[in-house]
């Protein structure tokens, strides 16, 4: 008849194999089609390291300090990486184990072997510098531990989403910002999570490869902090079982299945965390309380420094401490929005779309949080693959980054040259505020649109409209 209302169910059954079929593999990518994509990863980390190491050397000198111009360097020729940069004023020279001995000064200054980062990357940055008395050495010893997480990120979208894990690949976010900081481990955590729960050849229950899943994200806390935000939407998915299954519906909603995910979650932070909180509390703490006390200044790249500063004094201490919680609860604002259309969209389609909650939530994060750091790019990358957004924006962000990550090391330049006499008027600038606000907007769009997004998973798809 027509004008009949198709049904949740129907729809469902209409574009989702069963679950039976999804874990027998089918349409599973072929290994022709993974070693491309793994080789293609692998080609792109190769010139992400060449382009950090143009600062390396070629002499060094008594701290290991790349010479000569380092410093005029790093910003002229677009290769500065916090790695090779924090080879001195953290201890990590000195191969000093992180936290234990450490501390924080009442000026901000860390000392004693504190990082400014989560335990386990704490624990990456010294592995990198064991064998490590240059901050070349440094470098490279950072990019053989991470670059295998790289490849394995590549083999897993591949596993997801078959070639467009290219974007991964082949974007030139991989070559920019591989290893311009510790981002890589954290980025594998979060894809290996959803290929546990959506490509994982198993025979376990949703709510079991959920748990395994919320191991990841926990892992990844421990790094990066922000895959920690996906653990409230992939409880929620399930608690709705997963969805209607083969268009039938699921039998009530799983409160022992989905409260399994935050308990292994949060047992996983607490034992990353609890042994060095036990063995220097004062040293771990001070990893958080230096994040706390970052002012909103010229490195931060957020829109709260480029819209909202204060012009005659952007170190005006009302200005900073309203940032301070104004930031993060706009974020968590973010967050609750996203979580709530995702439960209207279950409410109306039949499955939480824990992937494209995860995403916007993600968009939230990085467009209101007051640092936006240029490698986090590298966080939202995935989600290009993952999910079924317009190639537009997508090409479009990926610009809006370009300049963002080539101009902020021009722009810096320039100031310390004194080629911009007007520091926020020349081209370099220019391109900065291009990046900023081009971000910003996307990220706008994005927040919306991922939560609207089918996912882009040939073995799995969930119903809903696209928005490609």
């Amino acid at each position: 008849m027509t004008g009949t209302a198709v049904g949740p169910a129907r729809r469902l059954a209409r574009v989702r194999p069963s679950v039976s079929g999804v874990l027998r593999g089918e349409r599973s990518p072929g290994a022709l089609v993974l070693a491309v994509l793994v080789l293609l990863t692998g080609v792109a980390l190769v010139l992400g390291f060449a382009n950090k190491a143009r600062c390396v050397g070629p002499d060094f000198n008594g701290a290991g300090r790349s010479t000569p111009d380092y410093d005029v360097r790093i910003d002229r020729d677009v290769c500065y990486s916090d790695i090779q940069h924090l080879w001195l004023g953290r201890d990590v020279d000195r191969h000093t184990f992180p936290y234990v001995d450490g501390s924080i000064t009442p000026d901000g200054k860390l000392v004693g072997g504190t990082v400014e980062y989560p335990v386990l990357t704490g624990l990456l940055i010294w592995g990198g510098a064991l064998f490590a008395s240059t901050d070349g050495g440094f470098l490279l010893g950072s990019a053989l531990l991470m670059a295998p997480f790289g490849l394995v990120t590549g083999w897993l979208l591949g596993r997801l989403a078959r070639w467009r894990a290219l974007l991964w690949a082949l974007g030139p976010p991989l070559v920019l910002y591989a290893f311009h900081n510790w981002d890589l481990p954290v980025v594998a955590c979060a894809v290996g999570a959803v290929f546990v729960v959506h490509g994982w050849r198993t025979t376990l229950s949703l709510p079991q490869r959920a748990t395994v899943a919320a191991v990841l994200l926990g892992l990844g806390f421990a790094f990066k902090l922000y895959p920690g935000a996906f653990v409230l939407p992939l409880a929620l998915y399930v608690l709705t079982r997963g969805g209607r299954v083969g268009g039938s519906a699921a039998t009530g909603l799983d409160w022992r299945g989905a409260l399994r995910v935050p308990v292994a979650a949060g047992l996983t932070v607490v034992l990353a965390n609890l042994p060095f909180a036990i063995a220097g509390y004062e040293g771990w703490r001070a990893s958080f309380t230096f994040q706390q006390r970052r002012s909103v200044d010229i490195t931060t790249n957020s829109i709260w420094f480029w819209g909202f500063r204060p012009a005659s004094n952007p170190d005006n201490a009302v200005f900073q401490n309203t940032i301070d919680w104004l930031s993060p609860t706009l974020v968590l604002l973010s967050f609750a929005v996203a979580v709530a259309v995702g439960w209207w969209r279950w409410r109306r389609e039949g499955v939480y779309p824990w992937i494209g909650v995860s995403a916007a939530m993600l968009c939230g994060f990085l467009l209101l949080h007051k640092v936006h750091s240029p490698q986090y790019t590298l966080w939202l990358l995935p989600f290009f693959v993952l999910l079924q957004v317009p190639w537009s924006v997508v090409i479009a962000y990926l610009l809006a980054d370009l300049a963002m990550g080539i101009g902020i090391f021009r722009w810096f330049y320039a100031i310390k040259s004194g080629v911009d006499f007007d520091i926020f008027s020349g081209f370099s600038a220019q391109a900065v505020a291009l990046g900023v606000w081009g971000r910003a907007v996307l990220l706008a769009a994005l927040f919306v649109l991922f939560l609207r997004a089918s996912p882009a998973l040939p073995r799995e798809r969930e119903p809903g409209p696209s928005a490609s």
